[in-house]
Protein backbone atom coordinates (compact mmCIF):
# COMPACT_ATOMS: atom_id res chain seq x y z
CA UNK A 1 0.00 0.00 0.00
CA UNK A 2 1.67 3.29 -0.88
CA UNK A 3 -0.36 6.44 0.58
CA UNK A 4 -0.40 9.56 -1.68
CA UNK A 5 -0.58 12.69 -0.43
CA UNK A 6 -1.42 16.37 -2.61
CA UNK A 7 -0.96 19.90 -1.22
CA UNK A 8 -0.84 23.61 -3.20
CA UNK A 9 -4.28 24.01 -4.61
CA UNK A 10 -5.74 27.12 -3.95
CA UNK A 11 -7.37 30.28 -5.39
CA UNK A 12 -5.23 32.38 -8.31
CA UNK A 13 -6.10 34.87 -10.29
CA UNK A 14 -5.34 34.22 -14.32
CA UNK A 15 -2.05 34.65 -15.15
CA UNK A 16 -0.93 33.46 -11.37
CA UNK A 17 1.20 30.52 -10.55
CA UNK A 18 0.64 27.55 -8.41
CA UNK A 19 2.48 24.66 -6.97
CA UNK A 20 1.57 21.57 -6.66
CA UNK A 21 3.00 19.11 -4.29
CA UNK A 22 2.46 15.50 -3.85
CA UNK A 23 4.17 12.61 -1.60
CA UNK A 24 4.28 9.28 -1.76
CA UNK A 25 4.89 6.53 1.30
CA UNK A 26 6.98 4.50 -0.91
CA UNK A 27 10.96 5.47 -2.55
CA UNK A 28 10.98 6.56 -6.03
CA UNK A 29 12.87 3.81 -6.62
CA UNK A 30 9.72 1.45 -6.29
CA UNK A 31 7.94 3.71 -8.44
CA UNK A 32 7.64 3.54 -12.07
CA UNK A 33 6.18 6.81 -12.77
CA UNK A 34 4.06 9.71 -11.02
CA UNK A 35 1.48 11.83 -12.82
CA UNK A 36 -0.50 14.41 -12.33
CA UNK A 37 -4.45 14.46 -13.81
CA UNK A 38 -7.08 17.17 -13.05
CA UNK A 39 -11.16 16.41 -13.78
CA UNK A 40 -13.34 19.57 -14.14
CA UNK A 41 -16.81 19.75 -13.32
CA UNK A 42 -18.55 17.89 -16.06
CA UNK A 43 -15.64 17.13 -17.59
CA UNK A 44 -13.79 13.34 -17.75
CA UNK A 45 -10.38 13.49 -16.23
CA UNK A 46 -7.50 14.34 -17.80
CA UNK A 47 -3.81 13.48 -17.73
CA UNK A 48 -1.73 16.62 -17.09
CA UNK A 49 1.80 15.34 -16.73
CA UNK A 50 4.06 12.63 -16.01
CA UNK A 51 7.53 11.28 -14.93
CA UNK A 52 8.70 8.23 -15.10
CA UNK A 53 11.08 6.80 -12.70
CA UNK A 54 14.09 7.74 -15.30
CA UNK A 55 13.14 10.89 -15.59
CA UNK A 56 11.40 11.36 -19.15
CA UNK A 57 8.67 13.89 -18.93
CA UNK A 58 5.71 14.35 -20.78
CA UNK A 59 2.79 16.65 -20.72
CA UNK A 60 -0.60 17.55 -22.33
CA UNK A 61 -1.17 19.68 -25.25
CA UNK A 62 -3.01 22.40 -23.27
CA UNK A 63 -0.08 22.38 -20.92
CA UNK A 64 2.75 22.13 -22.74
CA UNK A 65 5.18 25.56 -21.83
CA UNK A 66 3.34 26.47 -18.84
CA UNK A 67 3.72 23.77 -16.72
CA UNK A 68 6.43 21.37 -15.37
CA UNK A 69 6.89 18.45 -13.49
CA UNK A 70 9.48 17.79 -11.78
CA UNK A 71 10.99 15.61 -8.61
CA UNK A 72 13.08 15.34 -5.31
CA UNK A 73 13.91 12.09 -4.38
CA UNK A 74 14.70 12.31 -1.04
CA UNK A 75 11.79 13.89 -0.45
CA UNK A 76 9.54 10.98 -2.58
CA UNK A 77 8.10 14.65 -3.85
CA UNK A 78 6.74 15.34 -7.53
CA UNK A 79 6.17 18.65 -7.89
CA UNK A 80 3.91 20.92 -10.65
CA UNK A 81 4.67 24.14 -10.87
CA UNK A 82 1.67 25.72 -12.92
CA UNK A 83 2.58 29.24 -14.80
CA UNK A 84 0.09 31.60 -16.72
CA UNK A 85 -2.19 29.79 -15.13
CA UNK A 86 -5.96 30.22 -17.13
CA UNK A 87 -9.72 30.12 -16.36
CA UNK A 88 -9.73 26.70 -18.09
CA UNK A 89 -7.06 25.31 -15.81
CA UNK A 90 -9.45 24.81 -12.78
CA UNK A 91 -10.33 21.72 -11.35
CA UNK A 92 -9.25 19.37 -9.06
CA UNK A 93 -5.63 17.82 -9.55
CA UNK A 94 -5.00 14.89 -8.45
CA UNK A 95 -1.31 12.91 -7.93
CA UNK A 96 -1.17 8.84 -9.32
CA UNK A 97 1.65 6.74 -8.18
CA UNK A 98 2.59 3.81 -10.61
CA UNK A 99 4.53 0.60 -8.46
CA UNK A 100 4.88 -3.06 -9.52
CA UNK A 101 2.60 -4.05 -7.22
CA UNK A 102 -0.32 -1.64 -8.54
CA UNK A 103 -1.74 2.24 -8.69
CA UNK A 104 -2.35 4.48 -5.97
CA UNK A 105 -4.38 7.83 -5.82
CA UNK A 106 -4.05 10.91 -4.31
CA UNK A 107 -7.51 12.83 -3.02
CA UNK A 108 -6.58 15.38 -4.74
CA UNK A 109 -6.33 19.21 -4.36
CA UNK A 110 -8.50 21.94 -5.81
CA UNK A 111 -6.94 24.53 -8.15
CA UNK A 112 -9.83 27.88 -8.72
CA UNK A 113 -8.27 30.42 -11.26
CA UNK A 114 -10.84 33.43 -11.01
CA UNK A 115 -10.51 36.81 -10.79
Amino acid sequence: QVQVVESGGGLVQPGGSLRLSCVASKSFFSINAMAWYRQAPGKERELVAIITQGGITNYADSVQGRFTISRDNAKNTVYLQMNSLKPEDAAVYSCKVNTGSGTYWGQGTQVTVSS
